[in-house]
Protein backbone atom coordinates (compact mmCIF):
# COMPACT_ATOMS: atom_id res chain seq x y z
CA UNK A 1 0.00 0.00 0.00
CA UNK A 2 1.70 3.13 -1.14
CA UNK A 3 1.23 5.71 1.92
CA UNK A 4 2.46 9.40 2.53
CA UNK A 5 4.04 9.77 6.52
CA UNK A 6 4.35 13.46 7.82
CA UNK A 7 5.73 13.34 11.81
CA UNK A 8 5.55 16.92 13.54
CA UNK A 9 7.00 17.32 17.15
CA UNK A 10 5.59 20.05 18.60
CA UNK A 11 7.10 21.39 21.95
CA UNK A 12 5.03 24.11 23.61
CA UNK A 13 5.24 25.96 26.37
CA UNK A 14 2.37 28.62 26.87
CA UNK A 15 0.88 30.58 29.71
CA UNK A 16 -2.42 29.64 30.46
CA UNK A 17 -4.77 32.07 32.07
CA UNK A 18 -8.36 33.19 32.78
CA UNK A 19 -9.11 36.49 31.59
CA UNK A 20 -12.23 38.86 31.05
CA UNK A 21 -13.62 40.36 34.04
CA UNK A 22 -11.74 41.41 37.40
CA UNK A 23 -14.11 39.59 39.57
CA UNK A 24 -12.62 36.37 37.78
CA UNK A 25 -9.94 34.24 39.33
CA UNK A 26 -6.70 34.62 37.30
CA UNK A 27 -3.71 32.09 37.35
CA UNK A 28 -1.32 30.97 34.97
CA UNK A 29 0.24 27.44 34.52
CA UNK A 30 3.62 26.48 32.25
CA UNK A 31 2.47 23.59 29.76
CA UNK A 32 4.59 21.08 27.85
CA UNK A 33 2.89 19.53 24.43
CA UNK A 34 4.44 16.80 23.20
CA UNK A 35 2.69 15.98 19.70
CA UNK A 36 2.78 13.44 16.76
CA UNK A 37 0.94 13.65 13.55
CA UNK A 38 0.90 11.48 10.73
CA UNK A 39 -1.20 11.53 7.05
CA UNK A 40 -0.93 8.44 5.14
CA UNK A 41 -2.14 8.22 1.54
CA UNK A 42 -4.83 5.39 1.37
CA UNK A 43 -6.34 6.05 -2.49
CA UNK A 44 -5.79 9.17 -5.04
CA UNK A 45 -7.17 11.67 -2.84
CA UNK A 46 -8.29 9.90 0.12
CA UNK A 47 -5.72 9.72 3.09
CA UNK A 48 -5.70 9.04 6.93
CA UNK A 49 -5.40 11.73 9.53
CA UNK A 50 -4.15 10.33 12.62
CA UNK A 51 -2.64 12.19 15.81
CA UNK A 52 -1.86 12.18 19.62
CA UNK A 53 -1.29 14.95 21.94
CA UNK A 54 0.72 14.35 25.36
CA UNK A 55 0.25 17.38 27.37
CA UNK A 56 1.48 17.94 30.73
CA UNK A 57 1.45 20.62 33.50
CA UNK A 58 5.12 21.84 34.71
CA UNK A 59 6.19 20.92 31.60
CA UNK A 60 6.40 17.95 31.81
CA UNK A 61 5.98 16.19 35.53
CA UNK A 62 2.03 16.27 35.40
CA UNK A 63 -0.90 15.06 33.35
CA UNK A 64 -2.90 17.86 31.93
CA UNK A 65 -4.04 16.49 28.52
CA UNK A 66 -4.42 13.14 26.80
CA UNK A 67 -6.13 14.23 22.81
CA UNK A 68 -6.38 11.13 20.32
CA UNK A 69 -7.83 12.24 17.08
CA UNK A 70 -8.19 10.49 13.68
CA UNK A 71 -10.16 11.81 10.66
CA UNK A 72 -10.48 11.18 7.02
CA UNK A 73 -8.91 13.70 4.57
CA UNK A 74 -10.16 14.41 0.80
CA UNK A 75 -7.70 16.30 -1.23
CA UNK A 76 -9.79 18.44 -3.15
CA UNK A 77 -6.56 19.67 -4.79
CA UNK A 78 -3.16 20.83 -3.07
CA UNK A 79 -4.17 23.48 -1.52
CA UNK A 80 -7.86 22.58 -0.48
CA UNK A 81 -8.60 19.58 2.09
CA UNK A 82 -11.66 18.62 3.48
CA UNK A 83 -11.24 16.40 7.11
CA UNK A 84 -13.89 13.89 8.77
CA UNK A 85 -12.85 13.08 12.31
CA UNK A 86 -13.04 12.31 15.77
CA UNK A 87 -11.65 13.46 19.07
CA UNK A 88 -11.12 11.26 22.59
CA UNK A 89 -9.88 13.94 25.19
CA UNK A 90 -9.08 12.94 28.56
CA UNK A 91 -8.88 15.87 30.72
CA UNK A 92 -6.74 16.02 34.27
CA UNK A 93 -7.00 18.14 37.35
CA UNK A 94 -4.08 20.95 37.40
CA UNK A 95 -3.15 24.18 38.75
CA UNK A 96 -5.46 25.74 41.43
CA UNK A 97 -8.39 25.66 40.23
CA UNK A 98 -9.62 22.64 38.13
CA UNK A 99 -11.59 22.86 35.10
CA UNK A 100 -13.69 20.62 36.61
CA UNK A 101 -15.41 22.32 39.44
CA UNK A 102 -14.80 19.28 41.68
CA UNK A 103 -11.78 18.53 41.43
CA UNK A 104 -12.08 14.99 38.88
CA UNK A 105 -10.35 14.32 35.65
CA UNK A 106 -13.44 14.00 32.73
CA UNK A 107 -13.76 12.74 29.24
CA UNK A 108 -14.83 14.21 26.06
CA UNK A 109 -15.43 13.00 23.14
CA UNK A 110 -15.88 15.00 19.58
CA UNK A 111 -16.46 14.84 16.22
CA UNK A 112 -15.18 17.49 13.78
CA UNK A 113 -15.42 18.87 9.97
CA UNK A 114 -12.76 20.83 8.63
CA UNK A 115 -11.81 22.74 5.47
CA UNK A 116 -8.07 23.73 5.63
CA UNK A 117 -7.21 26.11 2.43
CA UNK A 118 -3.41 27.14 1.27
CA UNK A 119 -2.05 29.71 -0.74
CA UNK A 120 1.58 31.38 -1.24
CA UNK A 121 1.89 34.82 -1.50
CA UNK A 122 5.78 35.73 -1.86
CA UNK A 123 8.02 33.87 0.23
CA UNK A 124 4.94 33.33 2.71
CA UNK A 125 3.23 30.17 2.88
CA UNK A 126 -0.34 31.28 4.58
CA UNK A 127 -2.90 27.96 6.03
CA UNK A 128 -6.37 29.26 7.07
CA UNK A 129 -8.40 26.26 8.94
CA UNK A 130 -11.67 26.28 9.53
CA UNK A 131 -13.28 23.35 12.00
CA UNK A 132 -16.39 22.90 13.63
CA UNK A 133 -16.76 20.60 16.54
CA UNK A 134 -19.45 19.06 17.89
CA UNK A 135 -18.41 17.99 21.83
CA UNK A 136 -20.02 16.09 24.24
CA UNK A 137 -18.22 16.77 27.44
CA UNK A 138 -18.64 14.34 30.86
CA UNK A 139 -20.18 15.66 33.68
CA UNK A 140 -20.48 14.69 37.23
CA UNK A 141 -24.10 14.77 38.95
CA UNK A 142 -22.45 15.28 42.58
CA UNK A 143 -19.21 14.36 44.31
CA UNK A 144 -19.73 11.24 45.17
CA UNK A 145 -19.57 9.82 41.93
CA UNK A 146 -16.73 7.95 40.54
CA UNK A 147 -17.26 8.16 36.99
CA UNK A 148 -19.42 10.86 34.64
CA UNK A 149 -22.61 9.57 34.72
CA UNK A 150 -23.60 13.01 32.46
CA UNK A 151 -22.96 14.25 29.21
CA UNK A 152 -22.95 17.69 28.24
CA UNK A 153 -23.67 18.98 24.24
CA UNK A 154 -21.57 21.62 23.03
CA UNK A 155 -20.75 23.31 19.37
CA UNK A 156 -17.77 25.13 19.42
CA UNK A 157 -16.16 26.91 15.96
CA UNK A 158 -12.36 27.44 15.40
CA UNK A 159 -10.73 29.50 12.89
CA UNK A 160 -6.99 28.89 12.54
CA UNK A 161 -4.61 31.66 10.55
CA UNK A 162 -0.96 30.46 10.07
CA UNK A 163 2.02 32.39 8.27
CA UNK A 164 5.21 30.26 7.44
CA UNK A 165 8.46 31.92 6.11
CA UNK A 166 11.61 29.46 5.12
CA UNK A 167 14.73 30.73 6.30
CA UNK A 168 17.95 30.18 4.19
CA UNK A 169 18.56 26.35 4.11
CA UNK A 170 15.22 26.37 3.04
CA UNK A 171 14.89 23.34 5.27
CA UNK A 172 14.85 25.63 7.95
CA UNK A 173 11.62 27.83 8.63
CA UNK A 174 9.75 29.93 10.90
CA UNK A 175 5.63 29.92 11.47
CA UNK A 176 3.63 32.41 13.51
CA UNK A 177 -0.34 31.33 13.91
CA UNK A 178 -3.30 32.50 15.83
CA UNK A 179 -6.55 30.25 16.43
CA UNK A 180 -9.36 31.52 17.75
CA UNK A 181 -12.24 29.55 19.43
CA UNK A 182 -16.07 30.09 19.55
CA UNK A 183 -18.92 28.10 21.42
CA UNK A 184 -22.46 28.64 20.61
CA UNK A 185 -25.85 26.53 20.73
CA UNK A 186 -28.55 25.97 23.87
CA UNK A 187 -25.84 24.73 26.13
CA UNK A 188 -23.44 28.16 26.21
CA UNK A 189 -24.27 29.67 29.30
CA UNK A 190 -21.24 31.93 30.12
CA UNK A 191 -19.40 33.23 27.21
CA UNK A 192 -19.13 32.06 23.63
CA UNK A 193 -15.25 32.77 23.48
CA UNK A 194 -13.39 29.43 24.45
CA UNK A 195 -9.86 30.56 23.84
CA UNK A 196 -6.92 31.95 21.98
CA UNK A 197 -4.42 30.50 21.30
CA UNK A 198 -1.22 32.85 19.76
CA UNK A 199 2.30 30.71 18.80
CA UNK A 200 5.36 31.07 17.47
CA UNK A 201 7.32 28.25 15.52
CA UNK A 202 10.61 26.96 14.37
CA UNK A 203 10.99 23.92 12.26
CA UNK A 204 13.14 22.15 10.39
CA UNK A 205 11.56 19.75 7.26
CA UNK A 206 14.18 16.64 6.89
CA UNK A 207 12.73 15.42 3.31
CA UNK A 208 9.37 15.96 1.77
CA UNK A 209 7.26 13.12 4.43
CA UNK A 210 9.12 14.15 7.86
CA UNK A 211 9.58 17.54 9.76
CA UNK A 212 9.60 18.57 13.43
CA UNK A 213 9.00 22.02 14.82
CA UNK A 214 9.41 23.49 18.33
CA UNK A 215 7.71 26.33 19.63
CA UNK A 216 6.05 28.52 22.43
CA UNK A 217 2.09 29.22 22.77
CA UNK A 218 0.29 31.64 24.72
CA UNK A 219 -3.56 29.92 25.30
CA UNK A 220 -6.25 32.50 27.05
CA UNK A 221 -8.89 30.00 28.43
Amino acid sequence: MKYKFFLVGILSFFLQSTYAQNTRLRESNTIGWYNYFGTYKLFNKIGLHTEYQWRRDNIILNWQQSLLRTGINYNLNPRVIFRLGYAWIETFPYGSYSINSLGKDFTEHRIFEMIQLSHKEGCVDFTHRFLLEQRFVGQYSSATEIKEDEFSFLNRARYLVRLQVPLKSQKLYIAIYDELFIGFGENVTMDIFDQNRLGTIVGYKFNETVKIEAGFLNQIL
